[in-house]
């Protein structure tokens, strides 16, 4: 069963998914609303600004946390 919450956020984003890819169009068929919805996916979850982590994408905070994290005890005896 899902919550309220959940559901208000998936139509949330299905309403601001559908906005903009029907924005893009015209379509010539529908590999290319598949081909632009794909598209758009990737952005939302990977290149999107987001506010609550300091408004940088989240491939740019994962790789800074990444970064930051101290080396195994395997590579720092390579190196």
């Amino acid at each position: 069963m899902t919550s309220c919450t959940s559901r208000s956020l998936a139509q949330s984003i299905n309403s601001a998914s559908t906005e903009e890819i029907h924005r893009r169009g015209p379509w010539k068929g529908v590999e290319d609303v598949e081909f632009a919805t794909l598209e758009w996916v990737a952005w939302y979850n990977t290149s999107r600004l987001l506010e609550p982590i300091g408004y940088v994408s989240p491939n740019e905070f994962e790789r800074a946390y990444y970064d930051r994290q101290p080396a195994p005890a395997e590579l720092a005896a390579l190196t």
